[in-house]
């Protein structure tokens, strides 16, 4: 398990009940005990793979846990399906569910980043009580809408969301594969040593603007190494699609949703853990206090000068938080039984 070779790491392909086929890392601890060894499932986001947890599977499978982590629908090996309706949370959900039956774990602690952390978040919505732990990155916690609001609006709301509205445009599929070294540049960039002139990138016309401009060259590989860098691009060579649908599901999230039967926020006996970098621009922290009035019981953490890459950015912290509170919730959740 070297972050360094994406090939030593145990990969598997398999076909899941819901008719789609994942690719995912799947490392067994040593002393690997089906009925006794907690797993966890880390789900990534945007643009990111299983891939972007590389530095904290090896340390986690060293304290005992189970670590899978999948390529999300629409990136690496898992399927890529062209509609934007087939990634909507209900259906994403639905997947996890379905890998988790093929492992045979009844129930597991689910963590998630950026995307893959509002993808956790509704799991524990359309599936309760397949969770031992929610652990929330970079996005805070938002119930389900009770009535439907344009992303155009939204990001009136949130202006940092601006670069939602290029994503959602079909046509930014193809632009940014012609570009992909620069855009992965910009997104992984160390906003510490960042060009000015990228400052307000992620506001509306930002985005688009940085891509076309031969004046804004940028340098280095940001927070990767060059060979991560590579491994990146590698995974996304025209492969852009799948991943920006997730941006496209403003209206099929909302019309999913609409549904009386679904859990406003996850059950109050869930121990929820939701971390946030002071520095992520994309991260909706007026979003915050929802969090606080819904899921009251949750723990958050906001760290200083961290930006959005939080695996990377605060590696060691979020290797030793993510198995320290799964440890405290699993041994609250057995004081509560007895």
């Amino acid at each position: 398990m070297d972050p360094a070779n994406p090939a030593s790491f145990n990969h598997r392909t398999e076909l899941l009940s819901t008719g789609r086929r994942y690719h995912f890392v799947d490392q067994l601890p040593a002393n690997y005990d089906p009925a006794t060894t907690k797993t966890l499932i880390c789900i990534h986001g945007f643009p990111d793979l299983w891939y972007g947890w590389r530095y904290q599977i090896k340390p986690w499978v060293e304290l005992g846990y189970r670590v899978v982590v999948p390529d999300q629908l629409g990136y690496g090996g898992t399927d890529k399906p062209q509609d934007s309706v087939e990634y909507t949370p209900r259906k994403i959900s639905n997947d996890i569910a379905a890998l988790m039956d093929l492992l045979q774990l009844p129930k597991a602690v689910i963590v998630g980043h950026d995307w893959g952390c509002f993808m956790a978040s509704r799991f524990a919505l359309w599936h309760p009580d397949r969770l031992l732990s929610l652990i929330l990155m970079s996005v805070p916690f938002v119930p389900p809408a009770k009535t439907y609001t344009p992303l155009e609006k939204l990001v009136e709301m949130v202006p940092n969301w601006g670069y939602h509205l290029f994503f959602a445009d079909q046509n930014s599929s193809r632009e940014i594969e012609s570009k992909l070294p620069k855009f992965f540049k910009l997104i992984f960039r160390d906003r510490n040593k960042s060009d000015v002139r990228l400052q307000n990138w992620t506001l509306p016309g930002g985005l688009p603007k940085v891509l076309r401009s031969d004046e804004i060259q940028l340098e280095g590989t940001g927070l990767l190494t060059q060979q991560e860098f590579d491994y990146y691009l590698s995974q996304f060579d025209r492969r852009m699609h799948g991943p920006l649908n997730y941006y496209r599901t403003t209206l099929h999230r909302y019309n999913e949703e609409h549904d009386g039967s679904l859990l406003p926020a996850p059950r109050p006996d869930l121990p929820v853990l939701l971390i946030i970098g002071k520095n992520d621009p994309t991260s909706n922290q007026g979003a915050l206090d929802i969090t606080r009035k819904l899921v009251p019981h949750a723990q958050i953490e906001l760290i200083d000068g961290v930006g959005h890459w939080l695996m990377v950015e605060a590696r060691d912290y979020i290797t030793e938080v993510v198995p320290q509170f799964a440890r405290t919730a699993s041994t609250r959740d057995v004081h509560t039984k007895l």
